[in-house]
Parts: C-alpha cells; sequence; structure tokens
C-alpha cells in the first residue's frame, strides 16, 4: 500500500471517531455546550485538559525550534510546564468553586461590574484567536504535506473539519474528543520517537537515549550533535547563546500565559466537585508530561538525522547531491515536503550537490571559500515541518509516518476547538446574555454561541493564511497576550480583596493595550506583513522581543490596578466576604456572586 493511501485511511479513520464522538455526545443544553453538563471523571477531564493543552505548537512546532537552536529554546518547555502547575495550584480549583460557566462571568462578578465582564471578553477574544492562528497553521502544514496539496487548500480543508464537530458538539462534545485526540496523539508522538531512540542510541526510552551514547559513535549523543553542529558554523547546541533578559521574561510570559488561558480553565468548570477539579489537574499534569519529557529527545535526534542526510560522510565529505535528492527512495520526503512550498534548496554554485551551514559564521567562512561554496543552499526548513517528517528522515515504516499524520491534526484540531469554544461561549454567555439581551431563550444562546464559534474559525483561517510566525511562535503570542490582562486578574480577583472593579479595568485595559501594540510594532499592525516598524531582531525596548512581552505588560497590569484600586472606594463587604469564600478549600457552595 503506497503512503499516501495509509496517510488517508488513518487521518480518515481517525476523523470519522470524532465527528462520531461529536455526534454521539452533542449537546442539547447550554449547560452542556459550555460545561459538559458538570458531570466529567477527573481523570477523563484530565486526558481532554491534556489535549486541549498541547497544541499543534507542542506536537508539532515546538521539538522544530528546539532542534535548530537547541538549549535557548527549552524556555517552551520550561514556561509551558511550570505555568501548567501554576494554574493548577493557583487558580484551578477557586474558579471550580466559584461555580460559573467562564472566566468573564467570574471577573464580571467577583468585580461586580458588567464594564470588567465585557473588557474581560475583549481580552479573551484577541488571546484566543491569536491562539487559533497558530493552530490554523499547524492544520494548513499538515494537511499539506499528508494529503499532497497545497497549504492554503490544507488550512481550509481543517477548518471545515473543526467547524463540524466543535459548532455541533459544544464542551461536552469536544471533551469526549479531546480524549480519543489525547489517545491519538500521544501514541503519534512516542511511537517515532522511540523507534528513533533505538536507531541512534538502542535505548527505548527517548529520554534517556538523548543522555545516552550514540551507537555508531560510541560517544554520548549531545557531545556529537555539539560537534556536528560547530563544524558547519552554528552555535553550540547545549550552550546558552541568547540574551539572558529576554531568555527570563519569555519563560515567565509562557507560566503566567498559560494559567490565564481561558480554552484550559474552562475545562475545570466540567466536573462535578472542587476536590475533582484537583485531580484534574494532577492527571492532566501526567498525561501531558508523556509528551514533554520526550520533547528535548525528539529535536535533538532529527537535528543529528537531518545533518547526516545532507552530509552523508560529515562536512569533510561532500554534501548530498542533487541527483541523490531527485532520484533516491530515501529522500523521497525532500520531494514532497518541496511541493508544499516549506522546505526548499538551491544550488548556488553549480557543483550539483546541497551545501548546508551557517553562512554567516566566520569559523566556516575559511572552509566555505577554499571549496567554492556560494552560501546555505538549504534555502528553506521551516521548523514546523520537523516533527511530521521526523519518521521519514529516519525512514521509518509507512503506518508510522500516517500515524504521525494523523497525531498533528489531532494536537491541533483538539486546541482549535478549545478556543473557538472559549471565543463562542464568551459571546454568547458573557456578550449577549449578560449586556445586550439577558432574556434571551436557551435555544437562541446556544444557536448564538454556535454564530459565534462559526465566526471565529473563519476570521483565524483568514489569519492563519499569514500568520506572524511559526505555531509556536504564534503561540507565544497569545500566551503573552493572556499573561498581561486575564492572568493578572484572576490572581487579584481570588487573592487580593482590595481589587476593585475600577482598578480591575484600568488594569486590564493598560496590560492589553501595550502589550498588544508592542506586539504589532513587530509583527505587523493586525498581522499585516509589511507594516512593522521593529523586529524581534532589533526591538524597541531593550533586548525583549515581542514574544517575551507578556511579562512586562502583566507588571503593568497589577501596578495599574493596584495604583487605582488605592485611589479609590474599597469592594463592598458582600465581594469581600465573597472572595474569602472562594478560597475556603471544601464545599461548593457558598461562592455565589449576589446580585
Amino acid at each position: 500500500m503506497d503512503q499516501y493511501t495509509l496517510n488517508l485511511l488513518f487521518v480518515g479513520a481517525s476523523f470519522a471517531l470524532y465527528i462520531g464522538i461529536a455526534i454521539w455526545a452533542r449537546a442539547g443544553t447550554t449547560g452542556e455546550f459550555y460545561a459538559a453538563g458538570r458531570g466529567v471523571n477527573p481523570i477523563m477531564n484530565g486526558m481532554a485538559t491534556a489535549a486541549d493543552w498541547m497544541s499543534a505548537a507542542s506536537f508539532i512546532s515546538m521539538a522544530g525550534l528546539i532542534a535548530f537552536v537547541g538549549y535557548d529554546n527549552s524556555t517552551y518547555l520550561m514556561g509551558w510546564t511550570g505555568g501548567y502547575v501554576l494554574l493548577a495550584m493557583l487558580l484551578a480549583p477557586y474558579l471550580r468553586k466559584f461555580g460559573k460557566f467562564t472566566v468573564p462571568e467570574f471577573i464580571g462578578d467577583r468585580f461586580y461590574s458588567q464594564t470588567a465582564r465585557i473588557v474581560a471578553v475583549v481580552c479573551l477574544i484577541v488571546a484566543s484567536v491569536t491562539y487559533v492562528i497558530g493552530q490554523m497553521t499547524g492544520v494548513g502544514v499538515a494537511f499539506s504535506r499528508f494529503l499532497e496539496v497545497d497549504n492554503t487548500t490544507g488550512l481550509l480543508i481543517g477548518a471545515a473539519v473543526v467547524f463540524f464537530y466543535a459548532v455541533l458538539g459544544g464542551m461536552k462534545g469536544i471533551t469526549y474528543t479531546q480524549v480519543a485526540q489525547y489517545c491519538v496523539l500521544i501514541s503519534a508522538y512516542t511511537i517515532p520517537a522511540i523507534f528513533i531512540s533505538l536507531q541512534l542510541t538502542g535505548n527505548p526510552i527517548p529520554a534517556l537515549g538523548l543522555f545516552g551514547e550514540h551507537s555508531e559513535s560510541a560517544t554520548p549523543v549531545l557531545a556529537k550533535l555539539n560537534q556536528v553542529v560547530t563544524d558547519l558554523g552554528f552555535n553550540e547546541y547545549t550552550a546558552h547563546d541568547g540574551n539572558t533578559l529576554n531568555m527570563v521574561l519569555f519563560t515567565l510570559s509562557l507560566m503566567i500565559g498559560t494559567a490565564g488561558l481561558p480554552h484550559v480553565i474552562i475545562r475545570f468548570f466540567t466536573v462535578p466537585k472542587v476536590a475533582d477539579a484537583r485531580w484534574s489537574a494532577g492527571w492532566a499534569l501526567v498525561f501531558i508530561a508523556l509528551l514533554y519529557l520526550n520533547a528535548p529527545a525528539v529535536g535533538a535526534m532529527a537535528r543529528l538525522n537531518i545533518t547526516d542526510t545532507m552530509w552523508p560522510n560529515g562536512v569533510q565529505g561532500e554534501a548530498v547531491s542533487l541527483e541523490a535528492i531527485q532520484n533516491s527512495e530515501e529522500l523521497d520526503w525532500m520531494r514532497t515536503w518541496e511541493q508544499t512550498g516549506l522546505l526548499g534548496w538551491e544550488d548556488m554554485n553549480g557543483d550539483g550537490r546541497i551545501q548546508y551551514y551557517n553562512e554567516g559564521s566566520a569559523a566556516i567562512a575559511g572552509l566555505a571559500e577554499e571549496r567554492g561554496w556560494q552560501g546555505n543552499e538549504l534555502t528553506n526548513f521551516n521548523r514546523d515541518i520537523l516533527v511530521l517528517a521526523n519518521p521519514e528522515i529516519a525512514n521509518l515504516p509507512g503506518w508510522v509516518i500516517a500515524l504521525v499524520a494523523a497525531g498533528g491534526l489531532a494536537a491541533a484540531l483538539s486546541t482549535a476547538a478549545g478556543l473557538l469554544l472559549a471565543i463562542s461561549s464568551a459571546i454568547s454567555h458573557d456578550l449577549i446574555k449578560s449586556a445586550i439581551n439577558p432574556n434571551i431563550s436557551e435555544k437562541n444562546e446556544l444557536l448564538a454561541a454556535r454564530i459565534s464559534m462559526a465566526v471565529a474559525i473563519c476570521v483565524a483561517t483568514w489569519l492563519g493564511l499569514n500568520p506572524p510566525g511559526f505555531a509556536a511562535q504564534t503561540v507565544a503570542l497569545a500566551f503573552g497576550l493572556a499573561a498581561s490582562s486575564i492572568f493578572p486578574a484572576l490572581m487579584m480577583g481570588i487573592f487580593f480583596k482590595r481589587i476593585n472593579n475600577t482598578g480591575a479595568v484600568a488594569g486590564m485595559v493598560a496590560g492589553l493595550g501595550v502589550t498588544l501594540v508592542y506586539i504589532f510594532l513587530h509583527k505587523g499592525w493586525f498581522f499585516i506583513p509589511g507594516t512593522n516598524s521593529f523586529t524581534d531582531a532589533e526591538p524597541l525596548l531593550l533586548t525583549i522581543k515581542s514574544t517575551s512581552f507578556g511579562a512586562v505588560g502583566a507588571v503593568i497590569n497589577f501596578a495599574v490596578a493596584f495604583a487605582v484600586a488605592r485611589a479609590t472606594e474599597a469592594p463592598p463587604r458582600h465581594i469581600q466576604d465573597l472572595v474569602e469564600s472562594v478560597r475556603i478549600p471544601k464545599g461548593a457552595g457558598a461562592a455565589t456572586a449576589d446580585h
């Protein structure tokens, strides 16, 4: 059976499963649409949370960014994992005890203000739409390769699938779909990693293989990788070469952004009790760890395999020939990925070979001149293709390649569905029902939720055609927006009785506004290419890139909120009592807002 047919079988079977589950578990009430009727088992919810949280950025993009940069991009691992712990410990149980459907609903009731609720809706939509762009980018990459269509067509197909099962199923359908998607994505990530670890180190556990010995050279894997990349003029893989200030701020931005992500937070509203929210968080961390422990090994081993592919006999030998790329069965993956526009090469010096090296490095300039190289001839290697191409690069069986296709799509679609639900519930429940038409019927509210979700899919798809970066980089911008706007409001709402509605609104507006402007200055206004005034290589403020500014925005949010709250009247006594009630560990009945 050829590879294309295998891809269709695996992807088609997984999609049939997701759509079947959506039909079986379709939402019939707003309670089921927003919170799955609050009846989800903690283990199931933990698995669904893991799938919701491990997006295309985690599955498709993160290992690629680590592979091509090394240690400095381990910030993605540290920030996202640390942020999840922050969310599980500081926010999830308290928000579940409050007993509302959505994050803006909590903010509106805690800060006794319709304005605060509407501002929270705006913050949520801005962060979530930016996040969905990253997911749609990943969907386009996966579909373009495995259905052998162009990137735009792949994006449109993925949007249609999300539209069907997310709009139909709501939270109830999405929850059980995400359980299935987790099983698919973790299998698709782990199985190739085990195969490749066995190939390179003889160890079936990738995380241990990374620190083991390379089978052929009998040297430690990381030591061999350091040697290979420095021979090509790149920075040492395990060395810290980036700016420390930016690295710290980026990690912090990812951490607090994770804790402020609405699509993850609403998952904790689906369990029966506060204790179940804690157990859900614990189980989710276990399920997340299964992927995150393997990611560094996947990135490092893939970089080693790519380098060996481009230099079969090492840098002192000859580079891979154009004839081999065009005719070799082992390099069929290069020809296929070239068709997507995400991989490219050019024989600049006309020697019939493709030299891959760092043309900007002084260390290799002498060798390049001596051997007549005219520049790096691997002109395009999109970081988002690495995990998907990894089993092909390692010449693994066709069924493994097809499984990875299904896994990449599962990761992107599961998070996209969760984000779209967060957006639709914010618009229908927090904007339309709360502010515009309080007397709307449940049927019409459900219709409004589905229409707003459909519109959000269309907007995200359009923006996904020209994303402001690789999937993980785009997602990092969304984390920064959540960090600067939603996280401080939630923290102050739970732990600081003195913060009033005026302070909370001023803080959210200031944090979101300054972060959004900083991002647009570097990535283009509304992400339109060519409208930026600065770049992340030459940022506006010190060495702080746009992906790291969320931490600065959060500090501004906190500072403005505290200053304004101190200068204005304290919250009413019943609101302060409400905050005390939310922080009591046992029970879930007392935490309701007075109107």
